[in-house]
């Protein structure tokens, strides 16, 4: 392994972390509504998952799930049922205002945002993929920790610095305003993605 693939690896993460999906989504939605503190800590839980995925793939589950396909779909119908989920609170929330407490304690947004990656098991296709393109077929085991710990680094380095860039007072008053049309858009997504898992083979 060359430090050649890790930058590639990394350019892939970022990408990843980057594109519109239910975690970028989460995020968004849990900074803006309750706040810098609240919005990092359901970061970290994002960064932590989407890592595990990453080492989970490294170990083989993505093989494991060939094998029992049954494990497979009750992971994925759990994920999507957790997304449908969020997705119906955000919506009956929407025309609500923002109070104190609606920020939920931070050990609660850590685990939903750890709940949200661990709800989508595609990931680990995904990352045995990028796996698979950027890196040698003969990795040992010191070169499979060196890549989780890369992973789950800029995983905590970019998705809380989304956070805070989230929780500017600028972006929160236009979010503030706008409340109620992008609660219900968010709502829309994220119902969409988690009906698209629930039915996807």
């Amino acid at each position: 392994m060359e430090l050649a693939h890790l930058i590639a690896f990394n350019l892939a993460l970022l990408a990843a972390i980057a594109s519109p999906g239910p975690s970028l989504l989460f995020l968004i939605k849990t900074t803006l509504t309750a706040g810098r503190r609240a919005g990092i800590a359901a970061a970290a839980g994002l960064a932590l998952m989407a890592a595990l995925w990453t080492l989970m793939a490294l170990l083989g589950l993505d093989g494991i799930f060939t094998l029992f396909p049954w494990l497979y779909a009750v992971l994925k119908t759990l994920g999507a049922a957790y997304l449908i989920y969020i997705a119906v609170m955000t919506w009956r929330h929407a025309s609500q205002p923002v109070t104190s407490g609606d920020a939920p304690a931070t050990r609660r947004a850590f685990l939903s945002g750890f709940l949200v990656n661990l709800g989508n098991p595609k990931s680990v296709f995904f990352s045995a993929a990028v796996l698979v393109v950027i890196f040698p077929a003969d990795l040992g085991a010191a070169e499979k920790a060196v890549i989780f710990a890369n992973h789950l680094t800029v995983e905590m380095i970019v998705q809380p610095m989304l956070a805070i860039m989230l929780s500017t007072t600028a972006i929160s008053r236009r979010y503030l305003a706008f409340k109620p049309v992008l609660d219900r858009i968010t709502a829309a997504v994220l119902g969409a993605l988690g009906l698209r898992l629930l039915l996807s083979r």
